[in-house]
């Protein structure tokens, strides 16, 4: 079995945080610890990044039962941000007893742009091509490429710079994932479809959305909202991709008030 990193701060109603691509848990602590006041919260290493094993192939199915066999089988709260999100959803999707509630944070169901409604209207995402670049210009310069990414999930922020400069000093303490595990995280964030997955869903959900991000665009939160009229939809004005690394106060907040409230 694939050995899966944790860190678990805290005590009190369970949270199991998961990171996105090319991540690990590193990008949690300061946010976790400060959730940690509330809340038993777990941050795991998806496999392949920071500490944890690598997995082979890195696909959606294979990672969600690696995280289910390694993660207490208690009832938690899920809460996924961006490639975390889609895991997180599935997690919910495939182990309902495990997810007592769904939080997604700046998560697409379809991470990529797509026709619906007979071609009248377009699922809002990343375009296809832009992943399909990062996948190139990963063989390439895999480091320039991760750099990238990260100034994509910050641009035209308030507060730009010491945001990035986080980022990279979080990025750097563990080696960057493996070429097979970073295409594999491309891929599923290119192929991967959880809309049906979001109707059937019966837990509570919420998603938090930044209202300039550039990689999961606001508009998506009004599609998400018809395929799930239950689901509680919050938009931080200011906020990018990363809303708990710029908003961590806010996002708190909007955690507590959905956990205490409707969990």
């Amino acid at each position: 079995m694939t050995k899966i990193h944790q860190e678990t701060y805290g005590s009190g109603k369970p949270l199991v945080l998961v990171h996105g691509w090319a991540m690990h848990t590193g990008i949690w602590r300061g946010f976790a610890k400060q959730l940690a006041q509330y809340y038993r919260v777990t941050c795991i290493d998806l496999p392949g990044h920071g500490q944890s094993e690598p997995l082979r192939p890195f696909e959606l199915d294979q990672i969600c039962e690696v995280l289910a066999h390694n993660v207490s089988d208690e009832p938690a709260v899920w809460l996924g941000w961006s490639l975390g999100a889609t895991v997180a959803l599935d997690i919910a999707r495939r182990f309902p007893k495990r997810c007592s509630a769904l939080i997604l944070m700046t998560g697409n169901p379809h991470f990529t742009q797509v026709n619906v409604d007979d071609g009248s209207r377009q699922w809002p995402g990343m375009k296809t091509a832009l992943l399909d670049s990062f996948a190139e210009n990963l063989q390439e310069n895999c480091q320039a490429t991760l750099l990238r990414f990260l100034s994509l999930q910050v641009n035209g922020l308030q507060g730009y710079k010491p945001l990035m400069k986080e980022l990279k000093t979080v990025i750097a303490q563990y080696p960057a994932p493996d070429d097979a595990t970073l295409q594999g995280g491309l891929s599923i964030l290119k192929n991967a479809d959880l809309r049906p997955a979001l109707v059937d869903l019966s837990m509570p959900v919420l998603a938090i959305f930044g209202a300039k991000d550039a990689l999961v665009p606001v508009a998506v939160a009004e599609f998400m909202q018809q395929l799930a009229p239950n689901m509680r939809i919050k938009i931080i004005d200011k906020a990018g991709h990363a809303p708990f690394l710029s908003h961590p106060n806010e996002v708190v907040a909007l955690m507590t008030d959905f956990i205490e409230h409707h969990v």
